[in-house]
């Protein structure tokens, strides 16, 4: 691994590990596991490489201070040492058996949750904490108070007492919780572990005790009471006689075999448990030998976790549903038996395209292992041939769409199959959202459900229906179908004020393929609007910056169809912005390129630095490369991973004022650009 590879595998750790922490985590245990695997291995070979702030040496994520008021642990909440393989088990086993031939062990559960500690003293409960960092984490003691199983006062207990558990959601809450987020037109979670930090998390401890969360107790921090402390065992034994006090399951271990027949068990347990759990903790008993075993300053001593592999499950499939997407594209989903993974029910997943369904030799009836990608989106990994039932033959795709009864044509060296009707039902409401989205015309008002409701009633055919929609203002005021006359009305006005966007929005929502808002952008500035781009040849159009031979053939193919000619034409008689407005642009910038970060000062946001940029002829990118002439950024000592990786490839670090002088002719303070 080189040093750029390395900084930037740090920096992808940083922000999952801030996402994990703030309740919505975006990749899964395994994946992240091997990430912080490679970058052990890298930091094994080059330990000048390592920092104190690497995601090696520190255990959550820095808590944001606007998140709530943040507390410093009294005992540093630290992360468990993973291990991957029962050889990896036993080896520490070994090591700590060779000190003290007597060790006893235990072996428990490790829940899927989030890290809380709870503080008393003399019985009463006076703080709660989350992990954090790992040393300064956030007061959620108001939300802790009305989690049924977090106890308030212990009567028997005299003196200061710290437990640490997990807070998570039992799958009957998660799926409560979600239902009510759907009732409610809210997002909803991706699975129990997300959902259980946002609610935490949450300002309005009424929600928090609404949706339900629950906490198992899995080690005493510190006690003044010494018979708490000495054994682990029998310091979650005495908890346990607390009423309402939940410690987490477990078994007492001496020997190589009872260890190994535990974690065994409690894999065993997953599908039948009715929470989340991603491994077993295997800890040493007696807590005075675990300092003598220390992992390293992110870890805690004495314990060990040993991650399960990501949970795979069997299922038949019964059906292949067949859909159309906003390009024409044929969309095959598989339909099985219900089957619970990572907390949550799933019954459908995508089969892609026609070869991948002739890849993994997939039919009606087929049995497939499913598995979730990033513990979020189902997917099947494979079918089991062995269970095939007579009979069964490989799926395949439609030659008609299911929609239109259209012909389906592939195009040369894709594997997608494609509607050809522009005019497919089924393509017209995935058109017009993404058509009235915010990176396209930015329609405000507009919501799925109103777009449907529109179609059905045969007010909305296409997208220039949009604009004849004043037309049946009457109409939509006594049907109700978004709102009466106040929602009726900001709906039509809205419609009306986006004639007045940049043709690079419309060229955006008419979703040709390849052609997103950054696409559109350079086209539009290129060619100066719509006249010119319709009628430009496919070379003209490689001859664009970023513009390849497909996108190049997919922008001639769409604006050589009569329909979507007619479309911009009707389009323009609305009133519809075609041409750029005319703007002094430059090109002092020409072939340089630029990454902005941080927060800004002279620019509302990050997107009018960048229309300033190109305005001047120069691009912007989203990260760091050897490509990039300067990195904008105003804090020059920040130790963000982008502003690492510029000085590690030599490339200049502008804030806001240096860039604006270079656009003046003066030099940047941190080097020619």
């Amino acid at each position: 691994m080189t040093r750029p590879e390395y900084e930037e595998l740090s920096s992808k750790i940083r922000y999952y590990n801030e996402a994990y922490e703030a309740g919505h985590s975006e990749i899964s245990d395994y994946e992240y596991d091997r990430m912080m695997l490679d970058l052990k291995k890298a930091e094994a070979e080059h330990p000048e490489w390592r920092t104190p702030d690497s995601p090696t040496q520190r255990a959550g994520a820095p808590v944001k201070r606007e998140a709530g008021v943040t507390v410093t642990h009294d005992v540093p909440m630290l992360s468990i040492q993973d291990v991957f393989s029962k050889e990896e088990v036993l080896e520490w086993v070994h090591e700590v058996r060779s000190r003290h031939s007597d060790v006893r062990f235990s072996v428990e559960q490790k829940i899927d949750g989030l890290s809380m500690s709870v503080r008393y003293e003399d019985g009463r409960m006076v703080l709660a904490e989350t992990r954090g960092d790992g040393y300064i984490g956030e007061d959620v003691t108001l939300n802790a108070s009305v989690i049924p199983d977090v106890v308030k006062e212990l009567p028997n207990y005299r003196g200061f007492l710290e437990v640490r558990g997990e807070v998570y959601m039992s799958f009957a809450d998660f799926e409560k919780t979600n239902e009510e987020q759907e009732l409610n037109g809210r997002k909803t979670f991706a699975n129990p572990r997300n959902c259980a930090a946002g609610t935490l998390r949450q300002l309005d401890p009424s929600v928090t005790k609404r949706r339900g969360l629950s906490f198992f107790v899995f080690n005493v921090q510190r006690a003044d009471d010494p018979v708490y402390y000495e054994s682990h065992r029998r310091g979650l034994e005495l908890l346990a006689q607390q009423e309402g006090m939940k410690t987490v399951p477990g078994f007492e271990a001496v020997t190589d075999e009872e260890i190994l027949d535990a974690i065994d068990r409690i894999g065993n347990m997953r599908g039948e448990l009715g929470y989340d759990i991603d491994g077993a903790v295997v800890k040493i008993d007696r807590s005075s030998l675990r300092a003598e075993f220390p992992a390293g300053s992110k870890y805690s001593a004495g314990h060990i976790a040993y991650k399960y592999p990501p949970e795979e499950k069997e299922s038949v499939i019964r059906e292949i549903e067949v859909s159309v997407g906003m390009t024409g594209r044929l969309n095959p989903t598989a339909v099985f038996d219900p089957i619970r993974l990572c907390g949550t029910t799933v019954s459908r997943a995508t089969l892609h395209n026609q070869d991948f369904i002739n890849e993994l030799h997939i039919g009606i009836g087929d049995t497939v292992v499913v598995y979730k990608s990033g513990e979020i989106i189902p997917k099947i990994r494979c079918s089991v041939p062995e269970k095939r039932p007579e009979g069964t033959v490989d799926y395949v795709l439609p030659h008609i769409c299911p929609s239109c009864g259209s012909p389906v044509i592939r195009e040369e060296d894709k594997a997608d199959l494609r509607c050809i009707n522009p005019n497919c039902p089924a393509q017209l409401e995935r058109h017009l959202i993404n058509y009235v989205g915010r990176d396209a015309m930015d329609i405000k008002g507009f919501g799925t459900e109103n777009i449907r409701a529109l179609i059905r009633e045969g007010l909305l055919n296409g997208i220039a229906d949009l604009y004849r929609l004043k037309d049946h203002r009457d109409r939509l005021v006594e049907a109700g179908i978004v709102g009466r006359e106040k929602n009726t009305d900001k709906l039509i006005l809205s419609i009306e004020k986006s004639k007045e966007n940049e043709p690079d929005r419309l060229l955006t929502g008419l979703a040709i393929p390849n052609v997103g808002r950054t696409s559109a952008r350079t086209l539009i500035r290129y060619f100066g609007g719509f006249t010119k781009l319709m009628d430009a040849s496919e070379e003209q159009l490689r001859e664009v910056p970023d513009i390849g031979g497909v996108t190049a053939e997919a922008i001639r193919s769409f604006f050589a169809d009569p329909v979507n000619r007619a479309l911009i034409e009707e389009l323009k008689e609305f009133g519809l912005t075609l041409e750029a407005k005319e703007k002094s642009f430059s090109a002092e910038l020409a072939g340089k390129t630029f990454v902005v970060t941080g927060s800004l000062e002279h620019f509302p946001n990050r997107e009018a630095l960048a229309e300033l940029i190109l305005s001047h002829g120069g691009k912007t990118a989203g990260s760091v490369s050897r490509k990039t002439t300067a990195l904008i950024n105003n804090d020059l000592t920040s130790m963000s991973g982008k502003n690492k990786k510029a000085k590690e490839l030599g490339i200049p670090i502008l804030s806001e004022e240096d860039f604006l002088k270079l656009l003046n002719g003066e030099n940047a303070q941190e080097g020619e650009v």
